[in-house]
């Protein structure tokens, strides 16, 4: 048998095809297989000059093409079909053998998998991976976890393969069973809230200010620098830039306005809820694509109940720079509060995930990389005890700069109808923080009625319960 391969890819649709292309031109050799046999030949007939490649036609030439401990990534959908991947692998594989979950799997899921697998001797990894097709060729930013010796395994490879930033790879042991897939899983919460936070931007100059595609694409080229310098704000202003070919319309006034999800932002939210976690930004986000996707809804009611028209307010420097400030506050609780979910998560389930880390490895080849993730890392390692990211002295003196153009651009907002649940839920999650004391003392009496629910003082120590309906007395509970 010809020279064995270093590690082998499953499924071959465009990201498996770009991570197998990713690592042979990083100089591994690399096996590739697909269910369907003529992805694997269209691939090796396109690039094979682009490293070395060992193509495989059935799931057993493909592992005996590997060297050992075998190192196999599947990049196939998540669920069903990554089990049906695994179960035919299975009967193929040695104890000490490695399956890496290169998908969006969820992380219970994943916690599932590597348990059942142990059990035959078997390791395995889950590893987010972000950057999308482009990232996957050329350098993708890569959250893997799972055992330890499996890590120890791997990394050589999976290291070389990841893009770097300032000479650190984007790619991390994250910790054991379901860590890498739940960091990958906050990134995309993150994500959700990012995009819709730059699409109410988008929606204000639009809706409110009547500022053409094009103009409001030169307002955010210009924000890509400083503070908001990042990849998602780079590409909003080339994708408003764009013209349609055939109309000579801006492409972007001609999409649907229907934003599909595949599910990880809707994980994210259920996770946060579990742990109790305050995500008000991400889950508003989830929430606004939900209602994105009922246009004949969305439709009917503007019938009935009157359609926004433009403003037609004239928007000058002070006004663009107030949205400016708000997308950037807001920004930061969108961030602040997925950190805090990773960091429960990490108590939760033993993690004992490195946030400065992920942050290190989140400034390169993934969709939220930005320049302040710079901020984030250094907020860690010289402010660890903050106990929330708002907290941290940049981000602190960040928010409270732009609190008052935040204030004024959610007022402007619900004067004109426009929704801007992203930018209104962080601002009250952020005053919700900074009160010592809020309303929450009512609910607990309220609670007690009902449900005899029992609330502790401010100048005892203890549980009471109030006989509210009998003979209003307090007791010790």
């Amino acid at each position: 048998m010809s020279e064995l391969a270093d590690l082998g890819v499953t499924g071959l649709a465009v990201m498996g095809a770009n991570l197998a292309r990713n690592a042979a031109r990083k100089g591994l050799r690399v096996a590739v297989h697909n269910r369907s046999n003529e992805k694997t030949e269209r691939l090796l007939a396109e690039f094979g000059h682009e490293g070395n490649f060992v193509g495989s036609s059935s799931m057993q030439e493909f592992v005996s093409s590997l060297s050992r401990p075998r190192v196999v990534i599947i990049m196939v959908k998540a669920g069903q079909p990554t089990d049906a991947v695994i179960n035919e692998l299975v009967p193929l594989l040695e104890k000490g053998d490695i399956i890496v979950d290169g998908g969006n799997a969820l992380f219970s899921d994943t916690r599932r998998r590597e348990r059942e697998l142990a059990e035959r001797g078997i390791l395995f990894v889950g590893m987010g991976i972000s950057g999308g097709e482009e990232g996957a060729l050329e350098g993708p930013s890569m959250m893997p976890g799972g055992a330890r010796s499996a890590w120890d395994r791997i990394a050589p490879m999976v290291t070389r393969m990841a893009v770097s930033v300032d000479g650190t790879p984007c790619c991390a042991y994250m910790g054991p069973d379901g860590a890498g897939h739940y960091v990958k899983m906050v990134h995309n919460g993150i994500e959700y809230a990012d995009m819709q936070l730059i699409a109410e931007a988008y929606d204000l100059m639009r809706t409110v200010y009547g500022m053409s595609a094009a103009e409001i694409g030169e307002v955010f080229a210009s924000w890509n620098t400083g503070d908001l310098d990042s990849y998602l704000i780079e590409i909003t202003a080339i994708v408003l830039a764009k013209t349609d070919a055939a109309t000579g319309k801006a492409l972007v006034d001609l999409i649907r306005d229907e934003a599909e999800q595949k599910g990880t932002g809707r994980w994210t939210a259920q996770s946060a809820l579990d742990l109790g976690v305050p995500i008000t930004a991400i889950t508003e986000a989830v929430y606004a694509r939900a209602l994105s996707g009922r246009p004949a809804q969305r439709a009917a009611a503007a019938k009935e109940l009157g359609e926004i028209k433009p403003a037609g307010k004239k928007a000058g420097a002070a006004e663009i720079g107030m949205i400016r400030d708000a997308l950037y506050a807001s920004k930061i609780v969108a961030y602040a509060q997925g950190f805090e979910q990773l960091e429960v998560a990490s108590r939760t389930y033993d993690w004992n995930l490195d946030l400065g880390t992920i942050a290190t490895i989140w400034r390169g080849g993934c969709i939220i990389r930005a320049a302040f993730l710079d901020r984030i890392k250094e907020g860690y390692a010289q402010h660890a005890s903050a106990p929330s990211l708002l907290l941290q002295p940049y981000f602190r003196d960040g928010v409270l700069k732009a609190e008052q153009a935040w204030r004024d651009v959610v007022v402007l907002a619900v004067q004109n109808g426009v929704a801007v649940p992203a930018f209104a839920s962080s601002l009250a999650y952020y005053d919700g923080l900074r009160r010592s004391r809020g309303p929450a003392n009512l609910l607990q009496g309220l609670r007690d009625y009902f449900g005899a629910h029992t609330y502790r003082r401010f100048d005892k120590d203890g549980s009471f319960h109030t006989r509210w309906s009998q003979n209003g007395s307090e007791v010790e509970v």
